[in-house]
């Protein structure tokens, strides 16, 4: 290994190790704000206070009561994907456990309603800017049938003009028995035509989920994170969201939203158009768990009737759920050219390259029907493919070892004169039949397939609860588990794996044949290569123990499998030595 090739491997080493440490960063710790105080709202039995503060931009309304007394009720839909628990209580979202996506911890489905609070649910609204409290009333309840239910209530909001409006307001959700999107419809019927609502120059605010789960803790799962997402008909704009932000987005959207790793809440306004600013929150927290919230906000009401559709997408984060709303006759609510598959996790300029490995490996497993199998297989794979390069790289090196006594000769002869000294160098490459570039260019296309299959490994939905090997990888989004710890030990947690100590031998061992078909270093070189052959496999081993196990099954097959090719290159190479030695 000469020592350009050890600076290659290097940078591309520290650059994936930036990628891992740089997560917890973006996404660090929970933080316990102060609760804000809501001054300007207040419930009674007859009607609800109105705050002569007309400095705040909060949403103060008094509450008519209908003839009859409301109780509180919570309402529960079933269909074959989700089980969904509405409340009176603002008309909102309780519970949305899906059915057919396990949470390992609590082994129920995943909750995507988390967080929840009497004063933050999902769908709550709020008359007025991001920053009023949000409507915590009773509704009353007409459950059409057993997918459709309406919520309504009187209200009266003073507007920033310093008029008041009295109108109907309605929720209305349906749900369709075999899609994870249903639709909610914001109904206004205001008492006259000239009905407005118009404070803090909104009209309302409508919420996602507090959180989505599953529940996570980003001080041990770097590989976790959430994101606000928006979508504009062209592009989508994914940010990490960290912990005590709470940033606007103002610019035009088809649909936003916020998203997990494998799980998403996505809102589409049928009319786009009358929507504002959308806010994204991590303010609040419950029991030391921050919120991951989008709130969206509608533009003054100016009309007497006014009906504001939703379809709200609330289920798993992968293409196969979300490509069918392309297709106006694949879903139930004709909706087309949606592009939803934008929300999914994207390499960049390398997402062709991670297209290809997904659907190579799709291949492969419809014939091996286990996941962790068809990792192995597509490393092997792979690996045949690159091993004429992998050779040929090594080869090159070689050669220019044979030839490094005459490229020294010319940097010496020539020191003052680098025209010169480029001229012979490059009549020496010439008459060696040796290319510069063919040493780099085998290396540089191993580091993009890594840096795609590390993003592909990473978030592919399909690896979630996958097993490979019962009782030991029974989930390929994971990391393996052996033994659980009573408490947790630094920089590990409290899960034993064996995965990590396998690929950190395999690295190892690797690294050590590598070293044995090279020449013999010394000084700086010899300490740099000792650091690449022993510090970065450790280095590695704590980034990565908590590493998805798929991820970690890909890095040690291709260990092992380079480590086979290696030996058979040293042999080549050794080979060729003799036959350099005898022309000498």
């Amino acid at each position: 290994m000469n020592k350009n090739t050890l600076i290659a491997i290097i940078l591309s080493t520290v650059v994936v190790a930036v990628s891992f440490i740089l997560q917890p960063i973006l996404f660090p710790g929970v933080y316990e704000p102060e609760q804000p105080v809501n001054e300007g709202y207040s419930e009674t039995e007859q009607t609800a206070a109105i705050s002569e503060e007309k400095d705040k931009k909060e949403a103060v309304f008094s509450e008519i009561l209908s003839d009859e007394a409301v109780s509180e009720k919570q309402i529960t839909i079933k269909t074959e994907k989700a089980e969904i628990v509405l409340t009176n209580r603002g008309g909102d979202i309780v519970s949305y456990k899906l059915n057919d996506h396990i949470d390992v911890d609590t082994q129920e489905g995943v909750q995507m309603v988390d967080n929840v609070t009497d004063r933050n649910r999902a769908c709550s609204m709020s008359f007025g800017e991001a920053d009023s409290p949000v409507i915590n009333s009773l509704f009353n309840v007409d459950q059409k049938d057993e997918n459709t239910v309406l919520f309504s209530k009187k209200f009266t909001v003073r507007n920033d003009d310093g008029s008041e409006s009295s109108f109907i307001l309605g929720k209305r959700y349906t749900f369709v028995p075999n899609e994870y999107m249903f639709r909610l419809d914001i109904l206004i019927h205001g008492e006259n035509e000239n009905t407005v609502i118009n404070v803090g120059n909104a009209g309302y605010t409508l919420r996602t989920s507090p959180q989505i789960g599953p529940h996570f803790d980003p001080k041990i799962n770097r590989y976790e994170n959430r994101q606000f997402i928006s979508f504009n008909g062209n592009k989508a704009k994914r940010q990490v969201i960290g912990s005590k932000q709470f940033k606007s987005y103002n610019k035009e959207y088809i649909w936003n939203g916020i998203a997990g790793k494998y799980f998403v809440e996505l809102a589409i306004p049928e009319k786009s158009q009358s929507m504002d600013f959308t806010y994204y929150s991590t303010l609040i927290e419950t029991d030391d768990y921050a919120n991951a919230q989008a709130i969206m906000v509608r533009k003054p009401v100016k009309a007497q009737d006014v009906q504001d559709t939703y379809y709200m997408y609330f289920g798993p984060r992968n293409e196969k759920d979300l490509k069918i709303y392309n297709v106006a006759e694949n879903n139930s609510w004709n909706l087309s050219g949606q592009r939803l598959s934008e929300c999914l996790q994207s390499n960049g300029w390398l997402g062709w390259l991670e297209t290809i490995l997904k659907w190579l490996m799709e291949i492969i497993n419809k014939f091996t029907k286990n996941w962790g199998v068809s990792i192995i297989l597509m490393t092997i794979l792979i690996k045949l493919i690159m091993f004429p390069f992998t050779k040929n790289q090594s080869l090159s090196t070689l050669k220019m070892q044979e030839i490094q006594p005459k490229i020294q000769a010319i940097q010496t002869k020539y020191k003052d004169n680098p025209q010169k000294q480029q001229e012979a160098m490059a009549n020496i490459y010439k008459e060696a039949g040796y290319n510069p570039m063919s040493g780099c260019l085998p290396m540089i296309v191993q580091f993009l397939i890594l840096f795609a299959m590390y993003n592909l490994f990473n978030n592919y939905f399909e690896f979630r609860g996958a097993s490979f090997i019962d009782g030991w990888i029974s989930d390929l989004s994971t990391g393996d588990t052996v033994h659980t710890f009573v408490r947790n030990i630094p920089f590990f947690g409290n899960q034993l794996r064996i995965l990590p100590m396998i690929y950190l031998a395999s690295q190892l061992f690797y690294g050590k044949i590598t070293g044995n078909g090279g020449t013999a270093a010394a000084g700086s070189t010899k300490t740099q290569m000792n650091m690449m052959m022993y510090g970065m496999p450790v280095i590695f081993f704590f980034i990565f123990y908590n590493a998805p196990s798929g991820l970690l099954l890909y890095w040690t097959v291709s260990n092992i499998f380079q480590m086979i090719q290696q030996i058979i290159i040293n042999n080549t190479m050794k080979q060729k030595k003799i036959e350099m030695a005898k022309r000498k």
